[in-house]
Formats: structure tokens, C-alpha cells, sequence
């Protein structure tokens, strides 16, 4: 898999829809065991979303974590009175004991991510939580007729293992047993969000801001070749995803995880948020 270059004011243009599932798992995320606690955002793009936990944790230590120095910058510039900083979800690991990891829409692009909490897990403290969504949405159409095109033999040469892989994301209970082993109480569950998307050919919008990336990446340096890609894929898509009089809908299936280190025991009363 090529690793994308991105464009924060792309990916913001669907904001909205893609701020959703953040909020539905910040909902999800129990009462924390410090009163001014360490969170970290793995994976903070353009840093609205990290805006979010601020509100929630208002007396917190917030640190958002992005591998992209365009996603950083606009971060920095937006939310002034934040902090960010580089580093890569492949090998980081906290430095200190934090009482949030977070991560939103991220570990889909970190291979072998299930390899990371173990490390992650250990870095919290007693009680601590890691909460994490994915995309879980490899076998719809918006991906596999993107995978299908690219192995065609026009774009194969160009273009052979360079988007992501049908497993990047694995099957729910694959996350449970992981986590479960590691000391976790975890819940995990699955929603399927029907966005409606305005405008004309929304979806190869809203994909040219994430899974279309490292194709894009691919062939920054051939305008003429990336054009004719995209022209190719969005006549599969507007077949695939046919506008209506309401808009286009771009079915989208998420999976999310909660993992609270050491509570196994915990009844569900024990670890509801009482705010």
C-alpha cells in the first residue's frame, strides 16, 4: 500500500458525515480515572474532530498525532490552543501513562495494527480506555471497483499493490478476542450510515478525500494518467451509486471498538460515564 499524500481541505468537504461516527463512539467512551487526564487523538487530520475531546475533557492534556504535515498544519492553524505533533500509528507508543487513546478513521491504514495494542493497552492506566472506529467497508462498491480497475491491464504496472487491502480491517470479533486477551473489558459493534451526499458525482468526491488517495499519490507525477483514472472510476461509480431526486446514498458500514484496561470485572453500571 502507497502511502497518500492528503488534502485537508478535500477531506473537510464531507465534514459533516464524517464527523458522525466520532461522535457516536465519543458517546461510548466511559468515565476516565483521572480528573485531568491524558487523551491522545491517533491519527488527528485536520484536528476538528480533536477539537471534540477538548469540549468533553475540558481540563485534559489533549495531544493529537497525525503522519501527514499537511493534516498537522491545518490542525495548528484551526485549533491554536491544541496541541499536535508527528508521529507514525506503525510505531508509535506513549510516552507516559495516558487515560485515552483515541482514534478515529485511522488504524485501516496501519497493516498489522492489531500488533500495536498490546503496546497501547500497556500505556494506559488502570481503567484507562481505547477507542477506536474504522471503515469496515472493503467489499462495497466504492472500493472494489476501484481495486478491479486498478488491476486491469492499463493501470496494473502502475498501480499493483498500492491501495489498501480487502483485510485491512478485520471482523469484530477478531477485535473482541484481541483486546479481551490484553485485560480489556471491550465492546465492539458495527453501523451502517446511509449519507446522503449532494452535488454531482458526490461519492468520487467524498472517496477522493481517503481510499482514492494512494492512487492519486500514485500518479501525482502523470496529471494526464491520474485524470484518466478518475474519468474511468467515476463512470463505475455513478453506475454503482445513482443520484436520486434527494441526493446520492453512499451506504457506509463502520466498526467500533471500546477496551477499558483491567475491567473485566466491571459491571456495566460500574464503568458508565456519570457525567
Amino acid at each position: 500500500m502507497t502511502t497518500p499524500s492528503w488534502d485537508p481541505a478535500q477531506y473537510l468537504r464531507h465534514s459533516g458525515h464524517r464527523l458522525r461516527p466520532f461522535v457516536d463512539l465519543l458517546a461510548r467512551v466511559p468515565g476516565l480515572p483521572s480528573g485531568r487526564p491524558r487523551i491522545a487523538d491517533l491519527g488527528c487530520g485536520p484536528g476538528n474532530a480533536t477539537a471534540l475531546l477538548a469540549e468533553r475533557w475540558p481540563g485534559a492534556r489533549i495531544t493529537g498525532y497525525d503522519n501527514s504535515p499537511e493534516m498537522l498544519e491545518r490542525a495548528r492553524a484551526e485549533q491554536p490552543a491544541l496541541e499536535f505533533a508527528p508521529a507514525d500509528a506503525r510505531t508509535w507508543t506513549p510516552e507516559s501513562p495516558h487515560d485515552l487513546l483515541f482514534s478515529n478513521a485511522t488504524l485501516q491504514w496501519v497493516p498489522g495494527h492489531l500488533n500495536r495494542f498490546g503496546d497501547w493497552i500497556g500505556a494506559l492506566k488502570p481503567g484507562g480506555v481505547l477507542a477506536f472506529q474504522v471503515p469496515d467497508n472493503t467489499d462495497a462498491p466504492l472500493h472494489t471497483l476501484m481495486r478491479e480497475l486498478a488491476a486491469t491491464p492499463r493501470w496494473a504496472s502502475r498501480l499493483a499493490g498500492v491501495l489498501r487491502a480487502p483485510d485491512s480491517v478485520h471482523a469484530p470479533g477478531v477485535y473482541l478476542d484481541h483486546l479481551a486477551r490484553l485485560g480489556c473489558a471491550t465492546d465492539v459493534w458495527q453501523t451502517t450510515y446511509q449519507h446522503v451526499l449532494p452535488g454531482d458525482d458526490p461519492v468520487l468526491d467524498w472517496v477522493k478525500g481517503t481510499g482514492l488517495r494512494p492512487a492519486l499519490t500514485a500518479l501525482a507525477d502523470d496529471p494526464e494518467a491520474r485524470d484518466a483514472f478518475v474519468g474511468e472510476y467515476r463512470e463505475l461509480l455513478r453506475e454503482a451509486y445513482p443520484a436520486a431526486p434527494h441526493g446520492t446514498v453512499l451506504p457506509f458500514r463502520r466498526l467500533f471498538a471500546v477496551a477499558v484496561k483491567g475491567a473485566q470485572g466491571m459491571s456495566r453500571s460500574d464503568r458508565r460515564d456519570t457525567r
